[in-house]
């Protein structure tokens, strides 16, 4: 049992968008449409923890990723840091959530000005909250560039004369320069080759142990989420349906989603499992019920009738299954 304390806390969080503003038909008039990103998230992310957030494109992951940045406000719930609301944080206690959660982006080419050089980029976050004077810039950059893996004569490149395995370590080097508590990372090593993406990988995971970061990761690939992660949270349109020690859920999956995405994931020689049947729902017209059940080869008739709830099973595993998966 982990008893750190909690860094974050989502109580259930929701995040919804107003498709349209409804209109009229031979029926009367159609009520606007609404789509739920999140619906009811409830998750403890504690001091030191590493936790991977896995699912289909689609499943919420990014928008609760947002939710968790304050670049998103909800809908309803309350995100929590530290105990404080994310949304109502007052000017100080911003200031230190801005320099204790850095943030990996997905592309990482993108999240750089492709008019600054690598000192800049990196030094931006040390002006930003003092932490050296100008004169020791060069030096501090080149310490962090040092410890991503990179000599330090990159700092007078700029993003477009980096490689794309250069880019994401510049990218690390900028997360690192404020002495963050907290590294949330969106695909951090998708789309690179799989020689660097080990480089990566051994660096973050590394890197959080030296530092004892609190590490949240999005990631498609369950092998890079049971290396990097110690828990995982799998989501599925909108809510998490399990959660627990990740060799664990991946070793003895309890839902049929995670069961279905470990199915899917290549194998070395062996045939890739049929894919999941049935259509996915939906998200602006979820049906009544467990939203899995069109695809679920176990669903029965309370299936489609009753929404399981997030619950939990076994010492650490929670999972929303009114028929859970027997190991």
């Amino acid at each position: 049992m982990n008893d750190a304390a909690p860094i974050f806390r989502l109580l259930d969080v929701e995040k919804v968008y107003r498709v349209d503003r409804g209109g009229w038909s031979g029926l009367g008039r159609r009520p606007p449409r609404r789509l739920a990103a999140l619906d009811g998230i409830r998750l403890t992310v504690r001091t030191g923890d590493s936790v991977a957030l896995v699912g289909e494109s689609g499943s919420g992951k990014s928008t609760l990723l947002r939710v968790l940045l304050g670049l998103t406000e909800s809908s309803d719930g309350r995100a929590l840091y530290r105990g404080d609301d994310i949304e109502n944080l007052t000017d100080d206690k911003r200031r230190s959530f801005q320099r204790d959660v850095a943030m990996i982006y997905q592309d990482a080419r993108a999240s750089l000005n492709p008019r600054l050089k690598a000192l800049d980029l990196i030094g931006e976050p040390i002006r930003q909250h003092a932490l050296c004077p100008e004169s020791e810039l060069r030096d501090r950059v080149a310490a962090l560039l040092s410890r991503v893996g990179m000599p330090g004569d990159m700092a007078d490149r700029f993003p477009g004369q980096l490689s794309g395995g250069q880019v994401r370590r510049v990218a690390i080097a900028r997360a690192l320069a404020s002495e963050p508590k907290v590294i949330v990372a969106d695909e951090a090593v998708s789309g690179l080759d799989v020689s660097t993406q080990a480089q990566l990988l051994n660096l973050l995971r590394g890197l959080q142990h030296e530092m004892r970061l609190t590490l949240m990761f999005i990631t498609h690939d369950l092998a890079v989420a049971s290396y990097l992660c110690r828990r995982i949270a799998v989501m599925y349109l909108g809510r998490i349906v399990e959660t627990g020690p990740t060799k664990e859920v991946l070793r003895h999956p309890l839902h049929p989603y995670t069961r279905a995405l470990l199915n899917a994931s290549p194998r070395f020689f062996e045939p890739i499992a049929e894919t999941l049947p049935g259509e996915i729902p939906s998200p602006i017209d979820l049906p009544p019920g467990c939203r899995f059940a069109s695809r679920c080869p176990r669903a029965a008739q309370d299936c489609r009738t009753h929404e399981p709830p997030l619950a939990p099973t076994r010492a650490n595993r929670e999972v929303a299954c009114l028929h859970p998966l027997i190991d």
